[in-house]
C-alpha cells in the first residue's frame, strides 16, 4: 500500500486527495464516531471506531478499478485519490491507537507528545537515510543483475523499517507501510513492484486466512441480524457521505454515486486498528470480533455494489437525458504517453525526438548506472528487465493512459522476449502499436511473425 504513494500519483489527483479525501475521512470518523459514543462506547473506543470504520479497502477497489479499465474515469480518479488520503491518515491511526488504552487527561496529552516526537525523529531518520543508501544499495545490488538479490535487498528494507519503528514503541505496520513510501519514490519502484506481486498476493491472502480465523463463527450466526443490520448500515452511511462530498465538489451526480458505493466498504487497516485497539485494552474481545465479521462482510459486498452502481449511474444519466457518463473537460485525461523499453544509444535518440515533438513517454532499462544519470537530468528513466511480463504489466498500468511502445534494446534475444510478452498481453496492432529496433533483416523477419514492426 505504502508503494501507492507516489509523488507524481499525489500531484495528479492532489485535489481529490486532499480535498474529497480528506472531507471524507474527517466527516465519516465524526459521524461513526458520535454513532458510538451515542450507543455507549467511551471516548478512546469512539476515535478507534470511527478512524477504522471510515478506511475502505485499497485492495478491493483498485483491483475492481483496474479490472474494469476505470482508473481514468472521473470517478476512478476520485475514488483513488480518496484511498491515497485514507492510506496517509492511516500512520496517525496507527501512532494514537496503542496511546488511548489507559491513559488519559494529562496523561494521554505527555503521551501523545512522545509520540509525536518519535513519528517525527523516525519519519526523518527513515527518508533521510533512506534517500542517501538505499539509493546507492539498490544501484549495487541492480548492477549484478541477479533477481534474488534484488528481491532480498527489497524484503531486507521492509523488515529493517518495520524493527526500527517497533524498536521506537511505534507500530512495525507503520515501518513497512513507510518503506513503502520510501520505495515508492526511488527509480526502482516498477522492478519492485512486479519482484513483490507474488508476495503481495500471498501475503494478503494470509491476511485475511488470519483475519478469518479470529472471526467467532457462533458469535457471526447468533448475531447474524445485527451482523447484517450494521454492514448495510455502513454501506449506506459511507455512500451517502462520499457521494455528497463529491457532488459538493462538482462531479457528476452519477459519478458521485459511483464513488460512493464503491467505498462503501471497510478497509485493510481496520482489522489492524481493531487489532491493536483490542491489544490495548480499548475494544472489548466481543466488540472486535463483530466489527471484523462486519468489516468481511462489507468486502464482500463490493463487487456486487459496484455493479449496482455502474447500473444506477447508467439510469440517472438517461434520466437526465444526457449520454452515459459522457465526458467533460475534466474527464480527458491529458497523460498519454510513449513506454520506450530500453534506453540505449538508440532510446536516448528516440526519447530526444518525442521530447522535440512535445510527446510524453517513460523509458526503462536493466543498466542502473545508465538510469542513475538518466534520474540525475530530470528524464523519466527507471529500472526494469523488458523481458519480464511481469515487469511490463507494472510499468503498463495505467493502460488508459499508454499509447503505445518502442522496443530498443541492443540485445536481439532479450528484443524478441519483450515483444512476445507485449504481444502474449496485447495480440494485435489495434490493441497496443508497438514499434521495434531490428538488429538485422533476420531478426527482422522473426518480428514480422511476431506482427511488431520494426525498421
Amino acid at each position: 500500500m505504502g508503494l501507492e504513494l507516489e509523488l507524481e500519483r499525489l500531484k495528479s489527483v492532489g485535489r481529490d486527495a486532499f480535498r474529497l479525501g480528506g472531507a471524507q475521512f474527517a466527516l465519516t470518523s465524526l459521524v461513526f464516531g458520535a454513532v458510538a459514543t451515542a450507543f455507549g462506547a467511551s471516548g478512546p473506543a469512539a476515535v478507534v471506531l470511527g478512524g477504522g470504520l471510515a478506511l475502505s479497502s485499497s485492495a478491493f477497489v483498485i483491483q475492481l478499478l483496474s479490472e474494469k479499465g476505470e482508473l481514468a474515469t472521473r470517478f476512478g480518479r476520485a475514488s483513488f485519490g480518496i484511498l491515497l488520503f485514507q492510506d496517509i491518515a492511516v500512520v496517525p491511526l496507527l501512532v494514537v491507537t496503542p496511546l488511548l488504552g489507559g491513559s488519559s487527561g494529562a496523561a494521554l496529552g505527555a503521551a501523545l507528545r512522545v509520540a509525536a516526537i518519535k513519528s517525527a525523529s523516525a519519519l526523518a531518520i527513515i527518508f533521510v537515510t533512506g534517500r542517501l543508501l538505499l539509493q546507492r544499495v539498490f544501484q549495487l545490488v541492480a548492477s549484478a543483475r541477479d533477481q534474488t538479490a534484488f528481491l532480498a535487498i527489497t524484503l531486507l528494507t521492509v523488515l529493517s523499517m518495520s524493527a526500527f519503528t517497533q524498536a521506537l514503541g511505534l507500530s512495525d505496520t507503520l515501518g513497512a507501510f513507510l518503506a513503502g513510501v520510501l520505495l515508492a519514490e526511488s527509480k526502482y519502484r516498477y522492478q519492485i513492484e512486479a519482484d513483490i506481486a507474488p508476495f503481495r498476493g500471498l501475503l494478503l491472502g494470509l491476511f485475511f486466512v488470519t483475519t478469518g480465523f479470529s472471526i467467532d463463527l457462533p458469535l457471526a450466526l447468533a448475531s447474524a441480524p445485527a451482523v447484517v443490520g450494521l454492514a448495510l448500515a455502513l454501506h449506506l452511511s459511507k455512500t451517502a457521505i462520499v457521494a455528497a462530498i463529491c457532488t459538493a465538489n462538482q462531479m457528476k451526480p452519477a459519478a458521485a454515486l459511483r464513488s460512493g458505493l464503491l467505498l462503501s466498504q471497510g478497509g485493510e487497516f481496520a482489522f489492524v486498528i481493531f487489532g491493536l485497539a483490542q491489544t490495548h485494552g480499548i475494544l472489548p474481545v466481543g466488540q472486535v470480533k463483530l466489527m471484523l465479521t462486519v468489516v468481511v462482510l462489507s468486502m464482500f459486498l463490493t463487487p456486487f455494489l459496484n455493479e449496482l452502481g455502474a447500473s444506477l449511474s447508467t439510469r440517472l444519466e438517461k434520466a437526465r437525458g444526457g449520454l452515459v457518463l459522457q465526458p467533460d473537460s475534466e474527464d480527458i485525461d491529458k497523460g498519454e504517453y510513449v513506454l520506450v523499453c530500453g534506453f540505449g544509444r538508440v532510446g536516448q535518440a528516440v526519447c530526444e525526438l518525442l521530447t522535440a515533438r512535445l510527446v510524453r513517454y517513460k523509458a526503462f532499462d536493466m543498466d542502473p548506472y545508465r538510469v542513475a544519470e538518466a534520474r540525475e537530468l530530470g528524464l523519466p528513466v527507471f529500472y526494469g528487465d523488458a523481458c519480464r511480463p511481469d515487469v511490463l504489466r507494472s510499468f503498463m498500468s495505467d493502460e488508459a493512459q499508454l499509447t503505445s511502445v518502442v522496443v530498443t534494446l541492443d540485445d536481439e534475444r532479450s528484443c524478441t522476449k519483450a515483444v512476445r510478452a507485449l504481444r502474449r498481453q496485447y495480440p494485435t496492432a489495434t490493441d497496443m502499436p508497438i514499434f521495434v529496433r531490428a538488429v538485422n533483416e533476420q531478426h527482422r523477419r522473426k518480428l514480422g511473425a511476431s506482427s511488431a514492426p520494426g525498421p
